[in-house]
């Protein structure tokens, strides 16, 4: 895909472009910060301890530190492959088989890969065809900590193109 280079938009995202078995390393990586985390978690009032409470995770089996709350770890996952799988999206149809593999804490950067798992045609719109990704989330380690399935509904550049 074209916009594995970086560059801001890309051209192979079309939902003719995608083939079963075709994989993605994505361009961009995030560090997840304490910000992310704090805001999201007390936003949804997730009251576990392990993400509000420092002294709480001392000694730890899940390690020093904080833990980023697995939603945030999905998201970021999600946001990372979205340039080159949903750029051209008219929805977003579902997430499934969310898992979350290891522990993920402040201050460590997630790196995201794709699978495309299957490509259909769309029977309520013939603008668009559904794909389904396999996405998931390494550390800066190599350790997948985030595993989902996404389905999208993309444009066919046949019917679109001309009008971007």
């Amino acid at each position: 895909m074209s916009t594995l280079d970086g560059s801001l938009t890309g051209q192979g995202n079309y939902f003719e472009d995608f083939v079963v078995g075709q994989r993605m390393k994505h361009f961009r990586s995030a560090t997840i910060d304490e910000v992310e985390n704090n805001y999201l978690t007390k936003q949804v009032m997730n009251t576990a301890q392990a993400h509000w409470n420092e002294e709480a995770m001392h000694g730890s089996p899940m390690g020093e530190g904080r833990l980023v709350f697995g939603l945030i770890t999905g998201s970021m996952t999600v946001g990372l492959t979205s340039q080159d799988t949903a750029e051209n999206a008219v929805a977003e149809v579902g997430l499934d088989k969310v898992r979350f593999r290891k522990p993920v804490h402040h201050g460590d950067t997630i790196t995201a890969y794709t699978e495309v798992l299957t490509v259909d045609e769309s029977a309520t719109h013939p603008d668009a065809g559904v794909v389904r990704f396999k996405h998931w989330g390494r550390n800066q380690h190599g350790d997948v900590v985030c595993e989902l399935e996404r389905i999208v509904l993309v444009k066919r550049r046949s019917h679109w193109k001309a009008r971007s």
